[in-house]
């Protein structure tokens, strides 16, 4: 499948955030790819959890949660998860009212402090997400009460001697529905183990999405 990559600027909160859609007609899904780094999504190039995932035939939202401005005034602009929730929710609006975008079932992949926003957004937005994997990070932020709270489907998705694990395991035990714990084997190096990282959320999002497709058919 050949997907169309396409720059985008998403209105939120008076920002325009940076994004980079990657499209064809008959995808299966999208996956939105929060990100809070100030960059724009084409800074680093193709990662390959946008390759694994579009290689499945998955489009992909790569969106920045932050402005270059703002990330620059602000070193911990990336830990206003409130923020950064409202911005998830932005994106997603934005996606409703694009009809090539606007039926498609949605997964989130997220990072950093971006997982405590993607499970608040999940939260206040509960038909929204098919799924959500949390890739090592931060989803702890997202406080007690939200985790209790969270119904959609989420895997955490570990790395080896990740420093936030121990956290992690108790945000995990926190969590009210549907979810996985995958402790991820040492693969050598950084891009072998983001490859890892990569089929993780692959089989993660094409299990759920494909079951949330077929209970909306039915």
């Amino acid at each position: 499948m050949k997907l169309r990559n396409t720059l985008i600027s998403i209105p939120a909160q008076g920002a325009w955030l940076d994004g980079l859609l990657a499209h064809a007609p008959d995808v299966r899904g999208l996956a939105i790819l929060p990100q809070s780094s100030g960059h724009p999504a084409l800074d680093s190039g193709p990662r390959p959890v946008d390759v694994a995932l579009q290689s499945r035939g998955f489009a992909t939202l790569r969106v920045d949660l932050l402005t270059r401005q703002e990330a620059l005034r602000d070193p911990d602009a990336s830990y206003n998860i409130a923020r950064l929730t409202e911005r998830i929710l932005a994106a997603v609006e934005w996606i409703a009212h694009q009809p090539p975008l606007a039926g498609l079932q949605l997964g989130l992949v997220t990072q950093d402090t971006g997982c405590a926003a993607a499970i608040r957004a999940a939260v206040k937005a509960p038909e929204t997400f098919a799924a959500i994997a949390c890739v090592d990070g931060r989803a702890d932020l997202a406080g007690a009460e939200p985790l209790r709270q969270l119904r959609c489907p989420v895997r955490f998705i570990v790395s080896p001697g990740a420093p936030e694990s121990a956290i992690l395991e108790k945000a995990f035990s926190l969590l009210g529905g549907a979810r996985h714990w995958l402790a991820l084997p040492d693969a050598g190096d950084a891009r072998q183990q983001e490859i890892l990282q990569a089929r993780a959320v692959t089989s993660w999002l094409e299990q759920h999405l494909a079951a949330a497709e077929r209970t909306r058919v039915e």
